[in-house]
């Protein structure tokens, strides 16, 4: 009866056990509906684990009890299940902290690293962005600059097929006597390049008669003005003064050589001033005079003493010669660059300053220094100056002849891309 009895409260103990267990379950589930989502497998198998330990001990602490004392067994075995339980809940508790901080970290430290990602990723767009600009700036400039090269080159060739017209209407158009008429222009711009830039009115005169002779050639009445302007104009220039521009120059050169053979002057002294011849007087009164006279006449022997007024110029050093004559020279290059530049003022300045310093320094009384003076003074009487027309009227009506013709002998190409 007793084994009975404790085979029946075997069970009730086992309820116990169980009940005690089953107490504990509501504190690990709410640990586990409070851990996250992530973490409930584990707790899952946590959970089962107490199970199966709680169910042993209870086992095994039903087996080793005796009989008569099951009622006194009861209260021990339901502490120690109570201890084991709090000790799993607490660990399952710490577990689930644990987890739950080691997610925020981890966590966190992923947030970070993505904004570090992110502050990158818009720093290398920005980056983008900006070389992106630059590189459609420069796109842009280099378009710009080869439209513009573009544009150029049309112009240029709209020129050179315009050009190309005009000589080809030319060549169609083209009288076998023209070449005479094309060759009077020519001459008669060649007359006025001499006029104006060389200032040669000889060779323009020639070249205008020439330009003339051809004209004759051509026996044409229309072309009567143009002979009458161009007869004009070689009145014209007839009547411009005529400058022997090589014999100047070469008279000036053959000066500059003679500069070296001029005699330099001597040292120039005022002339003294006329001294009074004084005598003894045969009075007796004037015997203090005649006795100064005496004493004069008796110390002239010795001392002589004469006034002279005015200003003594000394001999020049050999160092002061060649500058002198350096500088002669230099006026003298000066003139004749100013007879081929037409600057009368300054052609006469300069001969009119060597002049003075010849006359200074050089000896006057030698026929080298006087024959010097006097072709400088005869160059520098020469007028180196002339008045040349501002334009040939010839020009500009044989110009106007010549576009005339090729308008009215010719047809502008363009006509013949129309459809009728």
């Amino acid at each position: 009866m007793t084994d009975k009895k404790t085979n029946n409260e075997n069970p009730a103990d086992n309820n116990l056990s169980a009940a005690s267990s089953n107490t504990n379950k509501p504190g690990r589930s709410s640990a586990k509906a409070q851990s996250p989502d992530s973490s409930a497998p584990k707790e899952a198998a946590k959970t089962e684990a107490n199970k199966t330990t709680s169910t042993a001990s209870s086992q095994a602490t039903t087996s080793t009890a005796t009989p008569p004392k099951t009622a006194a067994a009861k209260p021990a075995s339901q502490p120690a299940e109570k201890k084991s339980g709090s000790k799993t809940g607490a660990i399952a508790i710490a577990l689930v902290i644990a987890l739950g901080a080691g997610l925020y970290y981890h966590g966190h430290q992923q947030g970070v690293a993505q904004e570090a990602r992110i502050t990158a990723l818009q720093e290398q767009l920005t980056g983008m962005q900006t070389r992106l600009s630059e590189n459609q700036k420069e796109t842009l400039g280099q378009v710009d600059q080869s439209l513009q090269r573009t544009q150029v080159t049309i112009a240029q060739q709209d020129k050179s097929i315009t050009g190309l017209q005009l000589a080809l209407a030319e060549m169609k158009g083209r009288r076998p006597n023209d070449w005479l008429l094309a060759e009077a222009d020519y001459l008669i711009k060649m007359a006025g390049r001499k006029l104006w830039l060389e200032h040669d009115a000889v060779s323009a005169t020639i070249l205008l008669e020439s330009a003339d002779h051809r004209i004759a050639e051509l026996n044409d009445p229309s072309l009567t003005s143009v002979r009458k302007a161009m007869n004009d104009d070689i009145t014209a220039l007839k009547a411009v003064a005529r400058i022997d521009r090589d014999g100047l120059v070469l008279r000036l050169a053959s000066l500059q050589e003679q500069v070296a053979n001029l005699p330099l002057a001597n040292a120039i002294i005022p002339e003294a001033e006329a001294v009074k011849e004084e005598t003894v007087s045969t009075s007796v009164d004037d015997w203090k005079d005649n006795l100064m006279t005496s004493l004069k006449n008796f110390s002239d022997h010795f001392i002589t003493y004469r006034h002279r007024d005015g200003s003594v110029i000394p001999l020049l050093s050999p160092k002061q010669d060649f500058y002198l004559q350096e500088n002669i020279k230099s006026k003298l290059e000066t003139a004749i660059r100013s007879v081929y530049r037409e600057q009368g003022e300054l052609y006469s300045k300069s001969l009119l300053m060597a002049k003075e310093w010849a006359e200074q320094f050089y000896n006057l009384d030698e026929p080298a220094t006087q024959s010097f003076i006097n072709v400088l003074d005869q160059l520098a009487k020469e007028n180196i100056e002339a008045s040349y027309p501002d334009k040939l009227k010839s020009q500009i009506l044989i110009t106007d002849v010549i576009s005339e013709r090729l308008r009215n002998q010719v047809k502008p190409l363009s006509t013949e891309e129309d459809p009728a």
